[in-house]
């Protein structure tokens, strides 16, 4: 059972759509553009932590723990009691560059709060997408990576803040399942904004795949399907343009990010 509350929706129990008036507003301003660095940063880091707590929260696993506190000397029979996160398991937080590098530094730094520092690693990928000649979207190239490992029984974690087409996400989750060795325990993304296209194309690929988001963009869907429950009729939602950002989104997050603009 999640702990966060969720938008209602129709696209599976793999998905999470985060309901926080906080966060949304926050996801907002990142998206204005009269935001700019270095407070885009700011707000990504602030994004990016709640996003990586809920996950630990409802993806982990969770144990209960006894321990002594500074007043236990005092009081020598009152031991404090609660759950924690088992730091016993392991986590891989993936750098999808260039807009998944700061994302996923700021995941793996926060997952050494919960888990051993033996069992946290954090792997890069540098990927592009690959357009044809009308700057339609037909894939992505992955130039380069530095994976540290096996990942059996880890939990995979890709923080890209644009799920747009999703093409991205495939490709990587196909390359650790068919190129390294496992098997993951759970492949998780965790997305600042989705796309009903993104949803369809990630979990038509690769179903077991879990996904957290802050927000759904389907801005260039018919009114009819706006007024519905998201994924109702998700044939025929659409959140990107002919160039294939995502609409109304919040432009390109890795020129934004890095004021790196080609």
């Amino acid at each position: 059972m999640a702990f966060q509350q969720e938008l209602r929706h129709h696209y599976g129990p793999q998905v999470h759509l985060i309901e926080s008036p906080f966060l949304n507003g926050l996801l907002a301003q990142l998206c204005s553009p009269q935001t700019f660095q270095p407070e885009i940063n700011r707000i990504v880091e602030v994004l990016y932590t709640h996003l990586i707590s809920i996950t630990l929260n409802n993806e982990f696993d969770i144990e209960d723990f006894t321990q002594d506190t500074r007043m236990t000397e005092v009081h020598p029979d009152q031991k404090l009691h609660g759950q924690r996160v088992s730091a016993k398991q392991k986590a891989v937080s993936v750098n999808l560059a260039r807009a998944g590098t700061y994302p996923s530094h700021i995941c793996y730094n926060f997952l050494h709060f919960a888990l051993a520092a033996p069992n946290v690693r954090q792997d890069h990928i540098f990927a592009a997408r690959v357009t044809n000649s009308k700057d339609k979207v037909t894939g992505a190239e992955f130039g380069g990576m530095k994976i540290g490992g096996d990942v059996k029984d880890a939990h995979v974690i890709f923080p890209d803040p644009m799920g747009a087409t999703g093409n991205t996400m495939v490709t990587a989750v196909d390359h650790y399942k068919t190129h390294i060795a496992g098997p993951a325990k759970k492949f998780i993304a965790l997305n600042l904004i989705v796309t009903p296209e993104y949803l369809k194309n990630v979990l038509t690929a690769h179903p077991e795949v879990v996904i957290y988001a802050l927000r759904l963009d389907r801005g260039l869907s018919p009114q009819a399907v706006l007024e519905a429950t998201p994924g109702r009729y998700w044939d025929q939602e659409r959140g990107l343009n002919d160039k294939q950002y995502i609409v109304p989104g919040g432009g390109g997050f890795g020129e934004i990010m890095n004021n790196s603009f080609v």
